[in-house]
Formats: structure tokens, sequence, C-alpha cells
């Protein structure tokens, strides 16, 4: 069983990619980690890619949505990646919505997105 999920650092920009089955404890360690490494390197952007899920639990679902509000609150912008029409409809029916972070449809759209950012701040 894996203990952690790794938050990799791409310039300016930190990319959570979740490949592994969640439990309670490792959503909860993984929210702590994305915060403290947020505090830690200033990133200016945050992935949180969620492609692997066909669906998510509803703890699940609402840890992922409170980081990524979270992280927003840091003032980073945050994107949620891959996310499947199952889990809209879950999110949807827990009464979510986007507010405090985007989606994009995958990864390499969600990279582009905060890429875009960057040039247009140039």
């Amino acid at each position: 069983m894996i203990d952690r999920i790794p938050i990799l650092r791409i310039r300016d920009l930190l990319l959570v990619s979740i490949q592994a089955d969640l439990h309670d404890i490792l959503v909860e360690q993984l929210q702590s980690d994305i915060l403290k490494e947020l505090e830690r390197k200033s990133a200016r952007g945050l992935v949180l890619d969620i492609s692997a899920f066909n669906i998510l639990d509803t703890y699940t679902a609402r840890a992922f949505v409170h980081t990524a509000q979270m992280a927003r609150l840091m003032g980073t912008r945050t994107i949620v990646s891959g996310m499947t029409p199952a889990i809209a409809m879950t999110l949807t029916e827990m009464g979510f919505s986007a507010g405090g972070f985007e989606t994009a449809l995958d990864l390499e759209s969600a990279l582009t997105a905060l890429s875009t950012q960057d040039a247009d701040e140039d």
C-alpha cells in the first residue's frame, strides 16, 4: 500500500497526478502535503490530475474540492484535470461547484492554461 502521493514541481507549478487507490488517511496526508508544499515553494499554479479515477467516494471528492479551494485561498491558481462525467455528477449532486478552482479535460490542457497565463503576464 502506498503511503504518499508524489508532488512534482515543474518551474513554478506543482503537479499532483493521483494514480493510486486512496484511503481516508492517504487523502488527509495528501491534502496536508500539498498545502505545505504551496507554503514552502510559493507555487503559482497547482494541477490536481484525477484522470485515473472513474468515480470518487464522497469523502475523497469533498477533500479534493476543499484542497483546491484552500490552495486558491493561498493565492495559487488551481486546476483540476481529468474529471470524468461520473465525478462531475457526484460533485454536482453533493452541491459543489467549481468555485475557487478551474477544471480542464486533461493534464495537457491544464498545463497549457497555466503556461498561457505566463505568456499573458509577460
